[in-house]
């Protein structure tokens, strides 16, 4: 009998947690840590969903809520809030405040929301807006760059392979793999037909890689992970890696590439376009067409001249150039996009599609290596829905 009385209690009091006030006459009243975390909760929410803001407009008592709910909460439901916040309360002026910024659940969210605020932060809180995207940039950086070096390192090896290798390059384990049926027994040793070796690879740039990021609002965890890429391929000495972020402008950002902190605070989000534009300037970008792979990281509302944009990608193709167009390179999957153009892409032999952090290594492999770019994907895709179903 205990045991369904606690049970009662229990599930009144997560009742009470959700629906707020507006359950107030009929639960159990709270106490303790529960009314703390109630009035956390009740300064975001309220019981019908629509509250106006209780965090006042002071940042002290921004601070002080961002307190509570870091003790309350664990760091997923934290960020969750967080984000809730920034939409539901407006608090984009208040993350200008350092004090404010030091108490902020560093996440991508929080990111791209500075990156919003770009030139908006003033000099006092641009130290503190460096410092929690650095948190983040570092973290996802230990997720992605091992991963890429290995899985682009080993595509490179591979189409830097060669069968007339001079001595000093021949691989000798491939080199007997390939020549086992040479086997002399009564020599016992392999004479062989092919030696197979890799170029100076070491000393010779060998792929030119370049990534063009849209701006627009919609492709802001984008552009983080992709910042963050180019900044991992461009520490290998046989890629050359040229990063270009672009609205109705473009802005080419591959001097900034030894530290991606600098490349998200020279981003501008928003605004209109211009993908033909953007295009045009990597097209110039572009020397060794049959050597360079682009991507093209984009919702495809074209705001420029779209068949010329398309015309572009055909002559790009034409050429020899590796065409990838991804409509997001996130964890959330495809936004929005222009259909219309996505189909005439595929009709070029060019498909659009949405790719993960994780799974973006592998696909660049592919590309380096003149793989199936449209199998990859559809094998992706179902592997992320089968990831779905099971979880």
């Amino acid at each position: 009998m205990t045991d369904d009385i606690s049970t009662d209690d229990e599930r009144g009091r997560r009742w009470r947690l959700v629906l707020g006030d507006a359950a107030a006459e009929s639960l159990p009243a709270l106490g303790g840590a529960d009314s703390a975390m109630d009035g956390a909760l009740g300064a975001l929410y309220d019981s019908g969903g629509d509250r106006k803001g209780g965090l006042g407009k002071s940042a002290p008592s921004v601070a002080r809520w961002l307190g509570d709910i870091r003790t309350y909460f664990p760091s997923t439901v934290v960020q969750v809030m967080q984000h809730d916040a920034v939409e539901r309360l407006n608090l984009h002026a208040l993350l200008t405040e350092p004090e404010l910024l030091d108490s902020v659940e560093p996440d991508i969210d929080m990111v791209t929301t500075l990156i919003g605020l770009g030139r908006a932060i003033p000099a006092k809180s641009k130290a503190s807006a460096r410092a929690l995207v650095r948190k983040v940039v570092d973290e996802v950086e230990r997720r992605i760059a091992e991963r890429t070096r290995s899985a682009v390192g080993a595509a490179l090896d591979k189409a830097a392979r060669v069968n007339r290798p001079k001595l000093h390059d021949v691989d000798w384990n491939a080199t007997i793999a390939r020549n086992l049926h040479n086997y002399l027994p009564e020599q016992k040793t392999i004479v062989p037909e092919r030696l197979v070796g890799y170029g100076r690879r070491s000393r010779v740039i060998t792929k030119d890689i370049v990534l063009a990021i849209d701006q627009s609002g919609s492709m802001a965890n984008s552009i983080v992970y992709a910042s963050i890429f180019g900044a991992v391929i461009a520490t290998m000495r046989s890629v050359r890696t040229s990063l270009v972020v672009f609205d109705t402008e473009v802005v080419d950002l591959t001097d900034r590439l030894e530290d991606p902190v600098d490349v998200l605070f020279g981003t501008t989000l928003g605004g209109g376009t211009d993908i033909n534009r953007a295009i045009a300037y990597c097209q110039g970008l572009i020397t060794r067409p049959t050597d360079s792979i682009f991507v093209l990281i984009s919702d495809l509302y074209e705001g420029g001249v779209r068949d010329e944009m398309l015309k572009r990608v055909a002559q790009m193709t034409g050429d020899g150039v590796q065409v990838v167009v991804l409509l997001a390179l996130s964890d959330e999957g495809a936004p929005a996009f222009d259909r219309e153009i996505a189909a005439a892409l595929a009709a070029l032999g060019v498909p659009a599609f949405a790719c993960t952090p994780d799974a973006f290594p592998d696909l660049l492999a592919v590309a380096i290596n003149r793989g199936d770019i449209v199998g990859w994907a559809d094998a992706n895709e179902l592997a992320q829905r089968g990831m779905s179903d099971e979880g």
